[in-house]
């Protein structure tokens, strides 16, 4: 399950939302059982979780994508809002689309 979602994250895709539920009822039933030492991989220590930390967010800052601000007309709004939720990011995909293909770029300019 774990490669499934992390190749669907790599290809830049959602993750189907019956894997996504699974992945969270996994996570809570790990949550149920104690911790236990793992001489392989020992604990973090509080200098090594900082710049883990550290670098995480500067990876978040990379892969952010920028904000923006358009005017969009009010029926195509309604018929996005109308696919629920994570609809900003099909505008977003549809617009990766067009500006990938000049051909299709080229027909509304």
């Amino acid at each position: 399950m774990k490669d499934t979602i992390e190749s669907m994250v790599r290809a830049g895709k959602k993750a189907p939302p019956e894997i996504i539920k699974e992945a969270r009822r996994v996570a809570r039933e790990a949550r149920k059982h104690p911790e236990s030492y793992d001489p392989e991989c020992p604990p973090s220590s509080p200098q090594a979780l900082a710049e883990f930390a550290a670098q995480a967010r500067e990876l978040r800052k990379r892969k952010a994508s920028p904000v923006v601000s358009i005017r969009v007309k009010p029926e195509a709004l309604e018929k996005y809002r109308a696919l629920g939720k994570g609809y900003t990011g099909t505008m977003g995909d549809v617009l990766n689309y067009v500006a990938d293909n000049p051909e299709i770029l080229a027909k509304v300019l």
